[in-house]
């Protein structure tokens, strides 16, 4: 679960070469001002008495580039994601927290690293842009893609994928009735402070 994450490229303000614009930042990612936030809901037959789940993490590095063709990347540790529900009580996150992190799901201690790279981007409008990629999560590497946007110098975007596409099973509860959805959303929010490049 988890990253995203990272997904963003692109710095067109709908032009159809990305490196043409020099309004858009490039260069390194700001760890301190950049998230990304996972959406984990849940399903089953008593799916209304369990919790879908808000997971958040800092950015860990990354950049966004324009030398030699446009691409970016994003990438944060697994170990650093954060159970950020606020309906749960101190114990219960914890619990959702051991599990997520434990060899069970995420094994955040043998995997520790997410990172995504971006391969194409293609305009989708004014600011706007769709980004294909490559997301390494829980030691396994696979295509994803994601919709981005530039706003106030800040790429925004999300994407969606299935865990069990990275080999991860998604957690089950009371015997199955209470499960967690295959597919999670990667919410990101990425600001850039490097010099252009």
């Amino acid at each position: 679960m988890v990253a995203v994450l990272t997904l963003l490229q692109a710095f067109a303000l709908g032009l159809a070469d990305p490196c043409a614009d020099g309004r858009a930042p490039q260069g390194a990612i700001d760890p301190s001002a950049s998230t990304v936030e996972v959406e984990v809901s849940r399903s089953g037959l008593l799916s209304a008495f369990g919790h879908d789940h808000r997971i958040v993490a800092p950015v860990a590095s990354g950049h966004v580039l324009c030398r030699e063709g446009p691409r970016a990347e994003i990438a944060f540790d697994a170990r650093s994601l954060r159970v950020a529900d606020s309906g749960l009580s101190d114990s219960d996150r914890e619990k959702v927290q051991v599990t997520m992190e434990g060899p069970e799901v995420l094994d955040a201690a043998r995997y520790p690293e997410v990172v995504f790279r971006s391969t194409a981007i293609e305009a989708a409008g004014d600011g706007r842009w769709t980004v294909a990629g490559s997301l390494t999560l829980h030691g396994e590497t696979h295509a994803v893609g994601a919709e981005v946007s530039l706003s106030n110098r800040r790429y925004r975007g999300s994407t969606a994928f299935k865990l069990t596409d990275f080999g991860i099973r998604p957690p089950v509860v009371a015997g199955g009735t209470v499960r967690v959805r295959d597919e999670v959303r990667i919410a990101f929010d990425v600001a850039v402070r490097g010099t252009p490049e």
